[in-house]
């Protein structure tokens, strides 16, 4: 069954997209999702293309990007700024790398910490207690 533009009520155009009600709202709050025009009385109505935006802010938020880089991301879909787009994506690579460096030191530590902890039985201080108070 094709959607006609603009003719779902905020529930099935919720439903449609994968969120709840509360989430469009929130969007358009924070400016992601226009709010529509009243046309058929005090309904607001949506459209397809409503529909395609929010799966685009779930798509771009499963990716990592904050809302407040995917409204620079939706500021760009015109298709003539795909540089400041790869510059936008470029950036968060950039940054979940770094966040991917950061999670292995992490697991080195607590490894070490963890492997301590197991050849320290009947001690009377706990290793990992100990090396978190050192820090």
């Amino acid at each position: 069954m094709k959607i006609l533009p603009r003719r779902l009520t905020v529930g099935t155009f919720a439903a449609a997209a994968g969120v709840n009600v509360e989430t469009i709202r929130f969007y358009q709050r924070k400016g992601l999702l226009p709010n529509p025009g009243r046309s058929y009385g005090t309904i607001r109505r949506y459209g397809e293309s409503d529909v395609a935006r929010v799966k685009f802010v779930k798509s771009a938020q499963r990716l990592g990007f904050s809302l407040e880089e995917i409204a620079d991301l939706l500021a760009l879909e015109d298709g003539t700024h795909c540089n400041e787009a790869r510059e936008l994506a470029t950036q968060k690579l950039d940054n979940v790398r770094g966040k991917i460096d950061d999670l292995r030191r992490i697991e080195s530590v607590l490894s070490q910490l963890v492997s301590r902890c197991r050849g320290a039985r009947g001690g009377v201080t706990c290793p990992i207690i100990a090396a978190l108070h050192a820090h």
